[in-house]
């Protein structure tokens, strides 16, 4: 089974992806951030970098989901292809940080690897308000995410909200982080835990 989790930047991806590992015994897959060549010079340069980065996420992700099928194993995806495709591309493109051929030629090949692999059995998106964001980004503190604008984040989200409406490629759960505290509040998790056993089980 492959379950993914979904959300901008800040969400609390990470964070619940590991919390729900844990609770149903999945093995986890975390996004490459720490490895990545090109975060740091994308944050600093985005028109120059915005290309490389995200043909090295897609590869990344690509090969990520054919491991994940391959293995047979229960396995739970912090972030999907599909938002690099939907988002993160396209939203560099509009705001003229990647040029036409290079967004068509990364369009070119994202379609041809989501034909080779199947979408997640189960779809997590955690949606949250930009203060929400901010704050939960200010927290971590990574460097390379200092000079993250709102307006990016602003942008960002409009794209989530836009593709999260139209996904139809399998079961979907939508948590609203801006008022819980799933990494405090177990009451808070235990209800997130229910969603997805009733998606997954149909218990309810």
């Amino acid at each position: 089974m492959h379950i993914a989790v979904a959300g901008n930047i800040g969400a609390g991806k990470t964070t619940l992806t590991k919390l729900l590992a844990k609770h149903f015994k999945w093995e986890p897959h975390f996004e490459d951030v720490v490895d990545n060549p090109y975060l740091d010079d994308f944050y600093h340069q985005m028109e120059r970098w915005s290309f490389n980065l995200q043909i090295y996420f897609l590869n990344s992700r690509f090969r990520q989901v054919l491991q994940i099928r391959e293995s047979g194993k229960n396995i739970i995806q912090d972030r999907t292809i599909y938002e690099d495709a939907h988002i993160f591309a396209p939203n560099l493109h509009a705001m003229g940080l990647m040029a036409n051929r290079d967004y068509n030629n990364y369009t070119s090949l994202f379609e041809l690897m989501e034909g080779l692999v199947g979408a997640p059995d189960l779809l997590i998106y955690l949606r949250s308000s930009i203060p929400n964001l901010v704050s939960q980004i200010h927290k971590r503190g990574r460097d390379y995410e200092n000079s993250i604008s709102i307006d990016y984040l602003s942008r960002l989200n409009e794209r989530y909200e836009a593709w999260i409406q139209t996904y139809d490629k399998g079961k979907l759960v939508i948590i609203d982080v801006d008022n819980i505290d799933f990494v405090n509040n177990p009451e808070d998790l235990g209800n997130i835990i229910n969603r997805i056993d009733a998606e997954l089980n149909g218990l309810f």
